[in-house]
């Protein structure tokens, strides 16, 4: 902070560029808290962004970052949930709490839903006033840091329970990167013998090391080696995290009779999908979209009981001053996994 009432955000105004600006901070409205954003990682959709997708949703300037951890800082008059002090993460959804779906209890995938720090500014930058329904308190006991990873393993967890995944159930991770990794260590962590498929030499190595085996698809037959490990069952849950077309060719013949595939990335274009192979295993196919708020406080149990990582995804951190060069590192990165940006660590 340069002064009580000025803070730093870090706006993207398209063309691949951020411009650092002084903001003047108001106080949060009665059901608002503000945080001071300790950490804030950059998601996979911060990066579709930052290379022209979805200018519509932006305005001329927005701030981006919705992967936040931090310390409540000031809340509203009718605030009781939380305190000044209290370590929290921020889950990012806006719904209107008014749809078909909000009303059928699925509010993460409300029909309007807005998502902060896209459809509104977001969390790089040194303060950030959200609903005081948006707020997860975190326990003492994890860092803010390990913390900046709640939204994206969040997504994960979600994932993992759209799957349905079981202890001893072969999982198949077709994709390893971020997303990918968290949501094998995720699986395992629910009782999944997990493999990961991924192409990329750098981030097998990353996976390898924390003790998943693993299949190069450039060099091995992913259907023939999981027949392999399988006895030729195939895999009982398949999770589709490549967002191509090689991956959904993929789910559709390793799956094991009423195997179950989560579609987890986003495919830029519709694939194309093998049904007559859902007919004859007698397969199942799930959407998961974000989170809800129980994946939050499985994310944040996760991460306190040391079952994910964390110093294995977190491979880079810059200061919000180097946010332009932190983007632009990632353009040619082989190994990057979670990259955060470093705002009032502490």
């Amino acid at each position: 902070m340069t002064s009580a009432q000025q803070y730093r955000a870090a706006y993207f105004v398209h063309d691949r560029k951020f411009e650092l600006a002084e903001c003047t901070l108001s106080a949060p409205a009665a059901d608002d808290v503000t945080v001071d954003i300790a950490y804030c990682g950059i998601c996979g959709t911060d990066l579709h962004i930052f290379h022209g997708a979805m200018p519509h949703r932006l305005g001329d300037r927005r701030v981006l970052g919705h992967e936040v951890s931090g310390i409540v800082s000031a809340t509203g008059d009718q605030v009781n949930s939380v305190r000044v002090g209290d370590p929290v993460a921020i889950r990012p959804l806006a719904p209107c709490n008014n749809c078909p779906a909000c009303k059928s209890g699925h509010s993460h995938i409300c029909h309007n839903l807005a998502f902060l720090g896209i459809d509104t500014d977001g969390g790089f930058a040194e303060k950030w006033t959200v609903p005081a329904n948006t707020i997860h308190k975190l326990p003492a006991s994890l860092s803010l840091r390990e913390a900046a990873l709640v939204e994206p393993l969040a997504v994960a967890c979600h994932n993992v329970e759209r799957g349905q995944v079981k202890p001893g159930e072969d999982v198949l991770v077709i994709g390893g990167g971020p997303i990918g990794l968290l949501v094998a260590m995720a699986a395992r962590a629910a009782g999944g013998k997990v493999t990961v498929s991924e192409i990329n030499p750098g981030r097998l190595a990353v996976i390898q090391s924390i003790g998943f085996d693993t299949i190069d698809p450039a060099n091995q037959d992913v259907a023939g080696t999981i027949n392999d490990i399988t006895g030729s069952k195939g895999a009982d849950v398949v999770f589709e995290v490549s967002g191509s077309q090689a991956g959904v060719d993929c789910m559709t013949e390793v799956a094991a009779v009423r195997g179950r595939i989560v579609m987890v990335a986003i495919h830029p274009e519709p694939p194309k999908i093998d049904l007559f192979r859902f007919f004859w295993r007698e397969l199942e196919l799930f959407g998961a979209r974000v989170y809800e708020p129980q994946n939050y406080d499985q994310a944040i149990s996760l991460l306190e009981s040391g079952d994910i990582a964390t110093d294995t995804m977190i491979t880079d951190e810059a200061p919000l001053s180097d946010i332009q060069k932190a983007f632009d590192a990632l353009e040619g990165s082989t190994t990057a996994m979670k990259s955060l940006i470093t705002i009032n660590p502490g």
